[in-house]
């Protein structure tokens, strides 16, 4: 588990950096990400990945271009929440998710990096990283917002379940539980 220390200097530099005056569905992007953090920590995720749940959007994404930091401020981040939370953090920020999801599952994964417009292929553990943050993150959305849940709520099962292999049990049942009532009353 992250430390109270680092968690607790994460929130601090998100808050310096304007997460908590910033809207976002279910309140502010700081409850998100603190909500996201949490989800991951429940499903037993381990620290550095709750970590970088908790500054998933430092760079922005794809869903969400305000960025808090721009990318040549990386070491900033890193100092604050760890080279290998960063790295986790770059990862997820840089996803082109239309490109990217298209590969999710398959044979042959591609991950599209927006930023750069490159792409490679991770290893299956950045793969794991990425599914379960991508998880935790759109739960997150779809558990507090009835709409986005019955608009997203199928192709985002649909995804997970190819993405099924990546996901701890945890992270899958929340999954079925909160997008398999998508559309439903």
């Amino acid at each position: 588990m992250p430390t109270p220390n680092s968690t607790d200097r994460a929130r601090a530099l998100l808050r310096d950096l304007g997460a908590e005056r910033i809207p976002h569905p279910g309140g502010t992007l700081l409850a998100h990400l603190d909500r996201v953090r949490t989800r991951l920590a429940q499903w037993g995720a381990r620290p550095d990945l709750q970590t970088a749940g908790l500054c998933h959007a430092c760079y922005g994404t794809d869903g969400f271009p305000e960025a808090l930091l721009p990318l040549d401020r990386r070491a900033e981040l890193a100092a604050v929440i760890g080279e290998a939370a960063e790295e986790i953090v770059r990862r997820y920020a840089g996803c082109a998710r239309e490109a990217t999801y298209a590969t999710l599952g398959g044979p042959d994964v591609r991950f599209h990096d927006r930023f750069t417009g490159t792409a490679d292929t991770p290893s299956r553990a950045e793969l794991s990283d990425f599914a379960e943050l991508t998880a935790a993150n759109e739960i997150d959305l779809a558990a507090g917002n009835p709409a986005f849940r019955d608009r997203h709520g199928p192709g985002l099962l649909a995804l997970f379940t190819r993405l099924r292999p990546l996901l701890s049990e945890a992270a899958w049942d929340d999954c079925r539980t909160v997008l398999g009532s998508a559309g439903r009353p």
